[in-house]
């Protein structure tokens, strides 16, 4: 049984007894289902959780926050167990891990260094990550984009490398500038749209250029692209739902209508948002 604990200073405790709790579903006589997992069966629910936490956070839901980065810690704390039953690692290790890298990366907290400003802590921090490579024995070639992981959606990707090398300063001077990049990649890609049909490979390429410059120029605005599409995309359900609604209303589904009906009852809904937030 995990402790009844109503004391909130009491944090270490509730871990200790929340890490002992998963330990038991694991040990002989446990839940069946949780002793039968491995890294691999469990990866795509740690991915879940991971994007849920950053719904919770577009939404502005604190109780919900609350509750997903409860799971996302189950998920970290079910792979350490996992780990330790096969005699791999345990969680005080990963504790440990993360502590020492965080101070050591802050050596202008826990050190004698200084850092005026967030931009000067940015470019330490990557300085630092490649002495910490070096230490370890890696090649000093290795790029350091080489710590994006290629497995992130592709969104997230771009983002994280554009990041990571504007730190080193090779970066667009500012978003006014990154946008003139944009209207150069629109252009390339009416271009290619305008080719043979042989030139769908072309086609892709610009594409693929058009969304890197958008997530470039969302970066330099300070805003995170993918919650910027994550938001498009839930005003696209709500506009296309106020669609369906209207035709039902008719008795008619959207299969069973035209563009010009449907595209009248999505203005309906454009006007309805534009009148109820008095923009």
């Amino acid at each position: 049984m995990i402790p009844a604990m109503t004391d909130r200073s009491d944090s270490g405790a509730r871990f200790e007894a929340f890490v002992a709790l998963i330990a038991r579903l694991r040990a002989p006589g446990g839940c069946p289902w949780d002793r039968e997992q491995t890294h691999q069966t469990v990866k795509p629910m740690t991915i879940e959780e991971a994007y849920e936490v950053a719904q919770a956070i577009d939404e502005g839901d604190d109780r919900e926050l609350a509750s997903e980065l409860g799971d996302l810690l189950l998920q970290v704390v079910f792979h350490a167990r996992m780990a330790e039953d096969r005699g791999a690692f345990t969680i005080r290790e990963v504790i440990d891990s993360v502590s020492q890298k965080m101070i050591r990366r802050h050596p202008h907290v826990f050190a004698d260094d200084t850092a005026a400003s967030s931009d000067e802590v940015l470019r330490n921090w990557e300085v630092l990550k490649a002495e910490e490579r070096a230490a370890k024995g890696k090649k000093t070639s290795e790029s350091m984009l080489d710590s994006v992981g290629k497995g992130l959606p592709a969104i997230l990707e771009a983002f994280q490398m554009t990041t990571k090398v504007s730190r080193v300063g090779f970066d667009w001077k500012d978003a006014a500038s990154a946008a003139v990049k944009l209207d150069e990649e629109t252009a390339e890609l009416k271009q290619a749209l305008a080719g043979p049909v042989a030139s769908s490979d072309a086609v892709l390429e610009e594409v693929g250029d058009l969304l890197f410059a958008t997530v470039n120029v969302a970066r330099l605005l300070g805003v995170d692209p993918e919650s910027a599409l994550k938001a498009a995309n839930r005003k696209f359900r709500r506009r296309f739902a106020h669609v369906e609604t209207g035709l039902a209303a008719r008795g008619r589904t959207p299969a069973e209508s035209n563009l010009e009906e449907m595209d009248a009852l999505w203005n309906e809904a454009k006007a309805g948002e534009r009148s109820s937030t008095g923009s």
